[in-house]
């Protein structure tokens, strides 16, 4: 599992134009399980993504699709994680 640390380097007014196509990008990776919680940092300065996928090639591969990415609007920094405890309705991202 990763963390996806997004940092504007882009002005707001250039983020906002890609806010659209972010949220169909990250629609996509929703329905096929990649990313299962995404917001915004506050104050916005970037944003976050946590992924359930287990390998950082694989991720490194979906976040390249990105808009952002794409565009140079944010840095990405990815943490791995390994769950050791969660609250009931997170229970199934621990690893056993």
């Amino acid at each position: 599992m990763f963390i996806v640390s997004l940092s504007y380097c882009a002005l707001l007014s250039v983020i906002d134009k890609f806010v659209p196509e972010l949220k169909a990008f990250l629609e996509i990776h929703y329905v096929n399980g990649n990313f299962i919680l995404s917001g915004l940092k506050n104050p916005r300065v970037g944003g976050l993504n946590i992924s359930t996928i287990k390998d950082k090639k694989q991720l490194d591969e979906v976040i390249a699709q990105g808009p952002f990415f794409i565009e140079a609007l944010a840095d990405h920094e990815i943490t791995e994680i390994e769950p050791t405890m969660a609250a009931q309705p997170l229970a199934f991202l621990i690893q056993d």
